[in-house]
């Protein structure tokens, strides 16, 4: 079945903090967006959300006929889906309410509409078993503030078509993400599972009295955490290496690992491991040299922290907050 890719009706169910960044995204990009939440006064709410959030959007940019008066909410899921081109949902995590709601959803919804739940973690296997139509059904799981951040996990099910997964990243490009495939259904995906191990052991820390929840995110924002917003963790690692790169570093520091410098185990570094490692950061690298990439990594460090120097300026913040 071909699959809706033009968009001109979001539908969104669910106007919480992930909710209202998505319809915000939509909005910004010209669309209509079509709402849905139980909860008491979530339309006033969620209007409020919009208006703190459309500063920044305009600021980004926005398209053609943009508009928070494009924003229309409907009395029932039903009402919110029936004629939707796409339709993002974003309830609690429970897994028998995203059951429930699917059911309802799916058997509201065009056929040709895709389907894509905003969950964290959960399964679409799961909440999608009794859902009419599950070819269409994905999983979208974004990053908050969803308006501004451009990642979106894209997960399928058992029951998903592979078009659907192709048809839920062209939609995804076009409101300006940058669509990840998850290509096997794992508990947390990939982004959540790097962040909450990065939490369990900051929750040690503090637990453990060796620092503070301000020292904590200080050693965050002030080393590791600059680097990881243009370079992630692997291309850091390899220009650590030196001139031998990312399988030096790995010979280097691979027996730490076995040290107990987190609760987390490591796993062996076996052949395999090294040369999947290896060969991954190899493509990542791609024709540049070495030295070439330690002079993008200089030169984005800069403009980062000139960005975050002029904003702190901009909103009152001390230098040294």
């Amino acid at each position: 079945m071909p699959y809706i890719t033009q968009l001109t009706t979001f539908a969104a169910l669910g106007t919480g903090v992930i909710g209202a960044g998505w319809i915000a995204r939509a909005l910004a990009h010209g669309l209509d967006v079509i709402a849905w939440d139980p909860a008491p006064n979530a339309e006033e709410a969620l209007r409020i959300r919009i208006a703190n959030a459309w500063p920044a959007l305009e600021k980004q940019g926005l398209a053609s006929g943009a508009s928070p008066k494009n924003l229309y909410f409907a009395s029932t899921v039903e009402e919110c889906v029936r004629d939707a081109d796409f339709i993002q949902e974003s309830a609690p995590e429970r897994l028998d309410l995203k059951r429930s709601l699917h059911l309802w959803i799916s058997t509201s919804a065009r056929p040709e509409a895709i389907i894509a739940s905003s969950t964290s973690g959960l399964l679409p296997s799961e909440f999608y078993s009794d859902a009419a139509h599950p070819d269409r059904c994905v999983v979208g799981h974004p990053f908050n503030p969803v308006y501004l951040l451009p990642l979106v996990e894209v997960v399928g099910g058992e029951r998903t078509a592979p078009d659907a997964i192709e048809a839920a990243i062209q939609i995804y490009t076009a409101l300006g993400m940058r669509p990840l495939h998850v290509r096997k259904e794992v508990p947390g995906f990939i982004a959540d599972r790097l962040l909450e191990a990065l939490w369990r052991e900051a929750l040690h820390l503090v637990n453990d009295g060796i620092a503070t929840t301000g020292e904590i995110d200080d050693a965050i924002r002030f080393g590791a955490g600059l680097r990881w917003s243009f370079m992630g963790t692997f291309l850091t690692y390899t220009l650590a290496g030196g001139p031998a790169g990312m399988r030096h570093f790995m010979q280097q520091f691979g027996p730490a690992l076995k040290l107990p410098w987190t609760y987390l185990e490591a796993p062996e570094l076996t052949d395999t491991l090294v040369d999947r490692v290896v060969e991954g950061t190899a493509v990542q690298q791609g024709s540049r040299s070495l030295p070439e990439l330690e002079r993008y990594r200089d030169d984005c460090l800069l403009a980062v922290m000139q960005a975050i120097q002029a904003t702190k300026r901009q909103h009152g913040f001390a230098l040294t907050e």
